[in-house]
């Protein structure tokens, strides 16, 4: 790319793009298209595009990517998670440097525990729950859909709080319940219709889909989550120690790899 800043006519078309990125015309992923196709949309030629693109490109706005499906799109910014880390999802993004989080509750109930549920808490079937389900925003974009399953008695007004920030937070203050361990599953799955729309993504489109259960000092799990993540906007890490990895075959036949964190 011709590094040249270009003039006026360079300086209005980065004008044009990053007012766009404001408008939410241009979302984080979008392809603008080739040098040919941005040069007939801005009315300038090939050149003065490349001028104008230099210093979108150099502040990591854009980025260029080769191929037949190549082309010119506006940068995704990752959302980096530790594996089975204890902190509450909007803390996670403030450290991470996002400049906006929110979550929109979807549902809530108070109902029985299922078969699955249950087994995970280590109660009886039935055992009363509050079920709490969010869309989790990170730079105002969807990020997550969460499902968080909490034994009912520990948290016995927990419906009746504000349940757009971090419910950690809540647990903490409130209950004075504080996660000290928690155990994670993760593995890749397709979005339904359902997930797609509130996700805004094609349907079949590959999610992180990641159960966890958390459990508080004394080692008794008080949640258990189903959190289904955009595989485009999130990066696993994983912090080991020198305890060695440890592979065995799970029920459903999978290889399972169990990682201290």
């Amino acid at each position: 790319m011709d590094e040249s800043e270009g003039g006026p006519v360079a300086e209005d078309v980065r004008r044009r793009i990053v007012s766009m990125l404001d408008a939410g015309a241009l979302r984080p992923g979008d392809r603008l298209g080739s040098e040919r196709e941005m040069a007939e949309r801005f009315a300038v030629s090939r050149a003065t595009l490349r001028s104008a693109l230099v210093p979108l490109s150099r502040a990591g706005i854009l980025e260029r990517r080769g191929g037949r499906a190549g082309g010119t799109f506006i940068k995704t910014v990752l959302v980096e998670r530790n594996v089975a880390e204890l902190s509450g999802l909007p803390n996670r993004l403030k450290q991470g440097g996002h400049s906006t989080t929110r979550s929109r509750v979807l549902a809530t109930a108070l109902r029985g525990a299922t078969a699955t549920e249950a087994q995970r808490l280590g109660v009886k079937p039935d055992t009363e729950l509050v079920v709490v389900q969010r869309l989790r925003y990170a730079d105002g974009f969807p990020l997550s859909v969460d499902c968080a399953h909490l034994l009912a008695e520990r948290v016995p007004d927990l419906l009746e709080q504000p349940l757009g920030g971090s419910i950690y937070d809540i647990l903490a203050v409130r209950y004075n319940l504080a996660p000290a361990s928690s155990v994670e599953s993760i593995e890749v799955v397709s979005a339904n219709p359902r997930e797609a729309a509130w996700l805004e993504i094609p349907t079949r489109t590959p999610l992180l889909a990641m159960t966890r259960v958390t459990s508080d000092a004394d080692g008794q799990p008080f949640e258990y989550s189903e959190d289904l993540f955009r595989a485009d906007r999130v990066r696993l890490v994983a912090k080991t120690t020198m305890t060695a990895e440890r592979e065995t075959l799970g029920t459903d036949g999978r290889v399972e790899l169990t990682v201290t964190a």
